[in-house]
């Protein structure tokens, strides 16, 4: 998912290609310190990703009092980031820093594959976890019969089969392929992964990425106003055992609700502007700067190392939790039955 360079360059200038072929893509060359601080920044985020969901999967995974269907689907939304993390970023960490593909076409074309799936499968999940939100907030009184287990994993499933089918289809069918003509950019150079299938590939990315946006934010308003109604009800109601036990329950999901709210908002903000540019782009030529292109790219995977992140801020069982894992390690039998909303 790379913008290719330009074959020119200005004359007098030390050139470096990617390799010593004709139509080889120039490599980019950056002063020591600059590259060195570029590594170490990529690496950073790669690392944080890695660490903050593989604890996150801990914790769902040991903690019983947390096996519910909105943790489930966080668990699977985690497992998609970290193998983004494990899989695709060090990679593109490479191919952003040197601008070159070393790793042959066939890798290239799974990278991209991992790129997308992962990717997508987290918009999915932030997706399923809003309508999750929604029947907890919209009606308290059905929501343990009409979101169960099982139906969470009927969305775990649906998450991660829908965008593998998309992008097999898109990467491994010939016939798609065949049938782009004049979709079609020139041959890109040798030494780059370049398989966005330019005009056609950002058209279809549009609707594929901000479909589910568009859910998540009419989901969202409708849950804050139903919120803000409920809390108002409430802080109206005569102080009693029993509306102690309400407001309790309420302020509990209405606090759920705003966190993955805010975990869906900072998903907007890194992924907007790529898929905006992405889309733009194919219709401007493809005038999108390679570093340009790949900050906007950088940005939107920063997104899979934010959500461990907010629930650390915003979670005390979830710092509860890390705290026992890291305290007593995650083979401590007794520490699986802790009950974390104490």
């Amino acid at each position: 998912m790379s913008s290719a360079q330009g074959p020119g360059a200005e004359k007098g200038l030390l050139i470096a290609l990617c390799y010593e072929v004709n139509g080889s893509c120039y490599k980019t060359l950056h002063p020591f310190g600059v590259q060195l601080a570029i590594y170490l920044t990529c690496a950073l985020g790669t690392l944080i990703t890695v660490l903050g969901n593989l604890l996150v999967i801990i914790v769902v995974s040991h903690f019983k009092v947390l096996h519910t269907p909105t943790n489930f689907l966080l668990l699977s939304l985690a497992l998609a980031d970290l193998l983004l993390g494990l899989t695709v970023l060090p990679f593109s960490t490479i191919r952003s820093v040197e601008n070159c593909w070393y790793f042959g076409d066939d890798f290239c074309r799974l990278h991209t594959f991992l790129d997308t799936l992962f990717c997508l499968t987290s918009i999915f999940h932030l997706c399923f976890i809003s309508i999750d939100r929604h029947c907890a907030i919209c009606d308290p009184l059905l929501y343990p019969t009409k979101f169960t287990i099982r139906v969470a994993c009927m969305y775990i499933g649906v998450g991660w089969a829908v965008p593998m089918v998309y992008t097999s289809v898109f990467l491994y069918t010939k016939a798609i392929s065949e049938g782009l003509g004049h979709f079609l950019q020139d041959k890109p150079c040798v030494g780059s992964c370049q398989l966005l299938f330019n005009k056609l590939w950002g058209w279809l990315n549009f609707p594929v990425f901000f479909f589910p946006c568009f859910v998540m934010i009419v989901l969202y308003v409708k849950i804050f106003a139903v919120a803000n109604k409920q809390a108002r009800l409430i802080s109206n109601m005569k102080k009693g055992f029993e509306s102690q036990l309400h407001i309790g329950a309420s302020k509990s999901e209405r606090k759920a609700a705003k966190t993955l709210g805010v975990a869906v908002g900072i998903y907007l903000l890194c992924w907007l502007p790529f898929t905006i540019d992405t889309m733009v782009d194919s219709l401007l030529d493809f005038i999108t700067p390679p570093v340009l292109f790949d900050i906007l790219i950088w940005f939107a995977y920063f997104n899979s190392a934010c959500n461990p992140l907010i629930y650390v801020f915003s979670y005390h069982w979830f710092r509860k939790a890390m705290k026992l894992v890291l305290t007593h390690g995650i083979f401590c039998s007794r520490t699986s039955k802790v009950d974390l909303y104490q």
